[in-house]
């Protein structure tokens, strides 16, 4: 049961960045104009506005929600690189729509908290909902911090399909080059970080934390972007770490510790129609602690939509006590919401699994589920020796209609 429970959180999930996904392809209608400078806003090269001197209230009480939108407003509005500054103290606000596109360069520098209103009828939406904005940077040392708690337990996605999701905490939409950097992401009422239709980002020495146990809190989720990278960062979360949905490319993943959580996942693919190809994604450096799934690509067997998963590199990952270290799922169908033994239409080929350490904590250590109608190609595994932990069982591996080549792995782990 506590298996059926993941996939269909993982389901949900996928139909939640889909919704978002319709919603903001209406946005683009909106006029591509600079945002008109309102009444006060700096018209030299270059400015600093600070929180608390427009209003904002830093006493974790008042709302602040109005000094943030006269900030954006006005930085959004003015020339050359302009900085919103949140001095220490913590600031409560509702949903914040910064929309661009903007005259120049926008930081937002984050040395105080942001606390997310725990009033969900504030809320039609996402929490911090940044779109169509170039050369963006969040930095910083303070918090973004959902207070999630406070609403866990009104998450009806467990109990049904077709749940009201609660509000992503900071989401970007179309966004190219990005950074954000050295803040921490507390307690999202759903995702932590959700980034679409987004451009050469970066996100460096953040820290994403919720607990384990907390509903469809996931780190990192991406969709119909490119050129992400994902560096040095720590991710403790109750869903997956980083997911990377249909339509990314150009993914680096690097020196990223993860736990616990879902581990770091690509797909669910071909759920819907119209899904585009994910390629050339790259997993190094990582360590995965205590997770559910170690690295994962998992894909409807009864697919929506024709589509390709190739190039993928997983590269020196440390396993510790993780109940799936390497699977590729290809006939994922969460509580019965697929039909099983359909029509494959998703392709896996070119994955590369090399230097992959550790302990599991399930004798499967490696698991290749791929489809007898499209099997798995390409699949190369080098130096893989990841043992199971436990005594009344063998590490093993199970590998159905996968075929490639293994060069030094344990040999109960050599699938070919």
């Amino acid at each position: 049961m506590a298996i059926l429970r993941v996939l269909f959180l993982m389901a949900v999930v996928c139909a939640a960045a889909h919704a978002a996904k319709d919603a903001k392809e209406d946005k683009k209608k909106d006029s591509d104009a600079p945002a008109a400078a309102p009444e006060g806003a700096e018209s030299g090269p270059g400015g600093s506005l600070d929180i608390s001197k427009l209003g904002g209230s830093g006493d974790g009480k008042t709302d602040s929600t109005k000094a943030f939108d006269e900030a954006w407003a006005k930085a959004c509005a003015g020339t050359g690189k302009q900085t919103i500054l949140v001095p220490k103290g913590d600031y409560v606000t509702g949903p914040l729509n910064f929309t661009g596109p903007c005259k120049g360069d926008v930081t937002i520098q984050l040395d105080g908290n942001l606390l997310g209103s725990t009033d969900l009828a504030k809320f039609k939406s996402n929490w911090i909902e940044i779109l169509r904005v170039d050369n963006l940077a969040i930095t910083g040392k303070g918090k973004i911090d959902g207070q999630g708690p406070s609403v866990w337990s009104k998450n009806s996605c467990a109990k049904k399909y077709d749940c009201k999701i609660l509000p992503n905490s900071l989401v970007l939409d179309f966004v190219n080059n990005g950074l954000i950097s050295g803040i921490t992401l507390l307690n999202s009422k759903f995702f932590h970080l959700n980034l679409y239709k987004c451009k050469n980002v970066t996100v460096k020495d953040v820290t994403v934390t919720a607990p384990g146990d907390s509903p469809n809190t996931d780190g990192i989720h991406m969709g119909d972007s490119t050129q992400i990278n994902i560096i040095d960062t720590t991710i403790g979360t109750g869903d997956d770490c980083i997911s990377i949905g249909p339509g990314s490319e150009g993914i680096n993943i690097t020196g990223v510790t993860c736990g616990p959580g879902h581990g770091i996942s690509v797909g669910s693919l071909g759920r819907y129609k119209d899904e585009k190809d994910v390629t050339d994604v790259t997993v190094k450096d990582c360590t995965l602690k205590k997770t559910s799934n170690g690295v994962r690509i998992k894909s409807y067997e009864d697919a929506a939509s024709t589509l390709t998963a190739s190039k993928f590199t997983y590269e020196n990952i440390e396993m510790d006590d993780v109940a799936n270290p390497i699977i590729i799922d290809m006939k994922y169908c969460p509580n019965k919401i697929c039909t099983a033994n359909g029509n494959s239409k998703v392709t896996i080929k070119d994955i590369t699994f090399k230097n992959i350490t550790g302990t599991s904590s399930t004798p499967e250590a490696v698991s290749l589920l791929c489809s007898e109608k499209l099997p798995c190609s390409g699949v190369t595994m080098n130096d893989v020796k990841v043992e199971y932990k436990g005594t009344n069982n063998k590490t093993m591996a199970v590998c159905n209609n996968a075929k490639g080549t293994a060069t030094g792995c344990l040999k109960e782990l050599a699938c070919f």
